[in-house]
């Protein structure tokens, strides 16, 4: 009996400026990410960032999309100007190619995973707008976050999940169609609901630095590619 394919997970490379392995501008993908998608059950695919992409044709075949997380957002994205010597490792190529993959994904009913970044792109995509510099504490952590609602849509067998903080930028204004299902003991987003025709949510912690160790992570990395199966 052949098994059944894996499905097949798109990811958006990041740009590095150099690898040891190459000695020269790479294209990568976080290991960790990629591994997590690899133990649920999915092929994960890097796909390379190219001006005037068309999304119908390079998502044809492709049965979900991860938003990875990545560097910061130019601020012309969402209607304002650099205000943080904070903004770091700006690429408008990077920014075009996240805000036409995850709309097309999303209006084509792609099931979507938004990490980091990633969530943050879906916000701006739908009118949102980004703290471009938060407060220290919050940056680089692990703590709890209590989910309040499709605990069982995601995959996950409890609505507390230890999440891995890792960024100085968050939601400020809510785009269309997103609904919060967590925040932060300091009231900030950690994870919402994306409306549209398939599976969709996203998660400001990153699931793969602990997904490994912690059961809840990968059951989010599950939850996606199951829904990816359908």
């Amino acid at each position: 009996m052949t098994a059944s394919p894996r499905p097949r997970i798109a990811i958006l490379g990041r740009f590095a400026s150099s690898t040891s392995a190459t000695r020269f501008e790479a294209l990568v993908g976080a290991r960790k990410l990629v591994q997590g998608v690899w133990n649920a059950g999915g092929e994960p695919l890097t796909m390379l960032p190219v001006s005037g992409s068309d999304w119908a044709e390079r998502l044809r075949g492709i049965d979900g999309v991860l938003m990875p997380g990545g560097a910061d957002m130019n601020p012309a994205r969402y209607g304002q100007v650099i205000e943080s010597h904070e903004i770091y490792d700006v690429d408008d190529l990077a920014d075009e190619n996240d805000l036409g993959m995850v709309t097309f994904a999303l209006e084509a009913g792609i099931p979507v995973l938004a990490i980091c970044r990633g969530l943050q792109v879906v916000n701006v995509a739908r009118g949102g707008t980004l703290v471009q510099d938060m407060a220290a504490p919050h940056r680089h952590h692990v703590a709890p976050v209590t989910i309040d609602a499709y605990v069982a849509e995601l995959g996950l067998s409890t609505n507390v999940v230890q999440a891995s903080c890792y960024h100085h930028q968050m939601i400020d204004t809510l785009g269309k169609g997103l609904e919060v299902i967590a925040r932060s003991a300091e009231g900030y987003i950690e994870a919402v609901k994306i409306d549209s025709p398939a599976w969709a949510f996203g998660v400001q912690w990153h699931p793969e630095d602990n997904f490994e160790t912690n059961l809840a992570q990968a059951e989010l990395f599950e939850g996606f590619i199951q829904a990816c199966s359908v």
